[in-house]
């Protein structure tokens, strides 16, 4: 049995997240075509026949500018250490830049075992595919393999698991094999229910939109219950979120409890309240305590 921790490095908007949930086959971590929609670590575990994987999927290396930006900055590095392998994550269009050689000297530092992925080959050429991982090899110190992958068709990803397999030490199951994730319903739940803010609204209002769940509560009748509140900065943003007759929060309730019933093989009734906390971002105390971070920067 060989079993490991992978943890996957980049900046926002690579793919990370996409390749995750590819790989498990349903919808564990959260994605969007907006930058920075991860926050939060996040432990996703892969389990197979004679492996476990444990993805840590990290918040995108960025130039913070508030408060929540520095802590889950502070939570990416700190998931570069005490980890088996590191998957640098580049995205194929953008190609090798100014980020990504920050994110190699980070890398370097580490000393950890790197897998680079160039992600997303759908969208581009061969020869520039080539070319990045022509620039990985000159720049990378303990690159160990490169793999193609798109997250979107499913190509490379098979041999991306192989080469992290290959790569980890033998050692047996970290997590019970029916586990998916080390977070708890009431994250993942968040998670879901942000995910369809970042989707259905726009301009600043998804990034500055957090998602607290108060409650969860099995009722006799087998039905999950969650209450959760919507937070975000400014009055105007709470009608955005509500939307007109309510359409826009029922609309956002509606496609996350779908995902959280699939996830859960289960019924879920959602209740959802938008409440207004003017300039959460930057307050420790809510990023720490109520959006959960605490165990991500410690």
């Amino acid at each position: 049995m060989k079993a490991g921790f992978a943890s996957f490095v980049g900046k926002p908007n690579v793919g990370k997240s996409s390749i995750i949930n590819a790989i498990m086959g349903k919808k564990v971590v959260i994605v969007s075509d907006k930058p920075q929609t991860t926050r939060n670590r996040i432990n996703v575990i892969y389990t197979d026949t004679d492996s476990q994987i444990i993805f840590v999927d990290t918040p995108g290396l960025h130039k913070p500018i508030h408060r929540l930006g520095e802590y889950m900055v502070k939570a990416a590095v700190q998931a570069l250490k005490n980890v088996d392998l590191l998957l640098f994550t580049v995205d194929a269009k953008e190609g090798f830049e100014k980020p990504e050689e920050h994110i190699t000297e980070l890398v370097n530092q580490s000393g950890t075992p790197v897998i680079g992925v160039i992600n997303k080959i759908d969208l581009v050429k061969a020869d520039k595919v080539a070319t990045i991982e022509e620039i990985m090899r000159e720049k990378v110190k303990k690159l160990v393999a490169l793999v193609r992958t798109s997250a979107v068709t499913g190509e490379g990803l098979s041999e991306l698991l192989s080469v992290i397999k290959a790569n980890l030490p033998e050692s047996p199951q970290y997590y019970p094999e029916d586990m998916v994730t080390d977070r708890p319903l009431s994250f993942i739940a968040a998670e879901l229910i942000r995910e369809k803010v970042f989707h259905f609204t726009y301009e600043e209002v998804p990034h500055s939109t957090a998602v607290i769940v108060e409650e969860v509560k099995e009722r006799p009748n087998g039905v999950i219950y969650i209450r959760a509140n919507i937070y975000v900065e400014r009055e105007s943003q709470k009608g955005i979120i509500i939307g007109q007759n309510g359409q826009m929060i029922k609309k956002i309730g509606e496609h996350a409890r779908k995902d959280i019933e699939f996830l859960l093989d289960r019924k879920v009734y959602l209740d959802l309240h938008v409440k207004v906390k003017k300039d959460w971002r930057n307050k420790d105390f809510i990023i720490l305590n109520e959006i959960g971070m605490r165990d991500d920067i410690n």
